[in-house]
């Protein structure tokens, strides 16, 4: 809406104390209580229709204003320059393009042109003989669109026959629609970004936000508002520079460019797969990259070019870089120190300073390393080791004298097992000196001890002496023979005789002692 054209009292005063007092645009502006570039206007305009000061004596305001603000030539609307549609359409996914923007270029070429309104009506008009996902505005290079697709694809197993379904992941570029779908195995966290630094290395780089649906690979609480992104998930992000905004829940418009685009794979590449046989996933990302490119080249219906071309002439200048070095990927989860100052990762046991003990601590997991992180402080790291049940300590960790910090010493623990029987105060001695630092059995023997709530002190010590005659030192061996009861049999029971049996039809032994001497059988 254009603004509001002063009088043509206040345009003369304008005129009169430019060129007969001779004041300044700014002095003028403040006097007319108009901006500055309102009176640089005026002036502009009187000097372009020529207008001498004072003014003739014949000119009214009337004519003053046709003189001032001639009307545009009369045009019929059939011959008035028609824009590039299409070209406008993809001027405007470039960053801070606007509509007016090319509005303004679109004048100075064509004077006689469409006026602001017209413009948009027409541009507007335009627009919506176009397909849905054509028509969504999205900036060069700012959005890709991640999902899995619905369909998926058998990979039979060559030496069993055992079919698995593969998934299809599914990626689509806002402004281009430029594509990349491969298959994994399942839609676990790991394939799932493993499944995007692959995609960004497709396109050769990145763009400013990630638009995932609320999977649970990605997104561990769903909200509208606020969603919780996956630890792993958004130090993927960080590490490429990119942001996650799912879409949001129940919203399918968030994410209509993938929708459209897992629906155009599922039509263009899975169908056309459906009667080949794979025997491999690599077999089957073979057929689909071949694929993939021939979707990237089919030209659009309503849109001059094809994906490849848009994705080279608009996203493919505006993504963002790759990093150095690709992610590696790390799973992150929350554990509890236990005052054997170690914690627990996938059956492994990992040392932290025991100054951490009974605290909650972060560990990131990646394929060779373990790190322990405190308030966002890393306080320990390790090698990744795949033995269950077994330590990894480090020297530094461990109290120079444990009665510093913690009250549990081995001296401790055995004459606690002592009040409940000699039995179980040799167990746990076994158990303690059986591991490399007496620090790492705290945990079984403390296991062993609590047993003795569930089942009573009597039994517990019956358990660990039979624990004991059988080598059975641990804690799994004395829970499951509590379990089985195997405490309140004695341990070695003697074989009774049984009374013999008279009967007809058997021998008794002087039959055999007879014939001793004869002929053997």
């Amino acid at each position: 809406m254009s603004a509001k054209r002063v009088s043509m009292r206040k345009v003369k005063e304008v005129l009169r104390l430019k060129w007969e007092n001779g004041l300044s645009n700014r002095q003028i502006a403040k006097s007319c209580s108009i901006a500055r570039a309102t009176v640089a206007e005026y002036v502009r305009r009187a000097k372009e229709a020529g207008l001498p000061w004072p003014l003739p004596l014949g000119m009214d305001e009337t004519e003053l204003n046709k003189r001032l603000f001639p009307s545009p030539p009369s045009v019929p609307s059939g011959f008035r320059p028609v824009p590039d549609w299409t070209e406008v359409h993809r001027q405007l996914k470039h960053k801070g393009v606007t509509l007016f923007l090319l509005w303004q270029e679109y004048k100075e070429t064509y004077p006689e042109g469409y006026q602001y309104s017209s413009f948009c009506k027409h541009y507007q008009a335009w627009s919506d003989k176009l397909d849905l996902v054509m028509r969504q505005d999205h900036r060069a290079g700012e959005k890709l669109f991640v999902d899995y697709a619905g369909q998926t694809v058998p990979v039979v197993d060559a030496t069993t026959g055992e079919i698995s379904e593969a998934q299809i992941f599914v990626a689509v570029l806002g402004a281009s629609n430029y594509t990349y779908v491969e298959a994994t195995w399942s839609q676990s966290l790991m394939d799932w970004i493993h499944s995007h630094t692959r995609a960004f290395q497709f396109f050769g780089g990145v763009p400013k936000v990630v638009i995932p649906d609320n999977l649970k690979a990605g997104v561990t609480k769903a909200s509208r508002y606020e969603p919780d992104i996956n630890p792993s998930y958004q130090e993927m992000a960080t590490h490429y520079g990119c942001a996650v905004i799912p879409a949001r829940v129940r919203k399918p418009r968030d994410k209509a460019k993938v929708e459209a685009g897992v629906q155009v794979v599922e039509r263009w590449i899975l169908a056309r797969l459906r009667n080949v046989t794979f025997f491999s996933l690599t077999e089957l990302n073979t057929a689909i990259r071949n694929l993939i490119k021939t979707l990237n080249d089919r030209p659009f219906k309503k849109l001059p070019g094809c994906r490849q071309s848009l994705f080279d002439s608009l996203d493919k200048p505006a993504l963002s870089p790759l990093p150095v070095q690709p992610y590696v990927y790390a799973e992150w989860k929350k554990a509890r120190v236990h005052i054997d100052y170690h914690i627990e990762v996938k059956g492994h046991y990992y040392s932290v300073p025991y100054q951490l003990v009974k605290q909650q601590v972060e560990v990131r997991i990646t394929r060779q390393i373990v790190e322990v992180f405190y308030k966002g402080r890393r306080v320990a790291s390790h090698r990744r080791s795949h033995e269950r049940g077994y330590h990894t300590t480090v020297t530094e960790h461990m109290p120079k004298a444990h009665q510093r910090y913690a009250e549990w010493t081995p001296e401790r623990l055995i004459r606690w097992a002592a009040t409940n029987g000699n039995a179980t105060a040799q167990l746990v001695e076994n158990i303690l000196a059986s591991r490399p630092h007496p620090q790492q059995g705290f945990r079984s023997c403390l296991g062993i001890m609590r047993l003795g709530k569930e089942y009573g002190q009597e039994r517990l010590e019956a358990a660990c002496a039979r624990a004991l005659a059988i080598g059975g030192t641990s804690f799994k061996s004395i829970q499951a023979i509590l379990k089985a009861g195997l405490d309140r049999r004695a341990l070695f029971e003697q074989h009774r005789e049984s009374p013999p049996i008279h009967h007809a039809n058997i021998r008794g032994p002087h039959y055999y002692n007879s014939m001793k001497g004869g002929q053997s059988c």
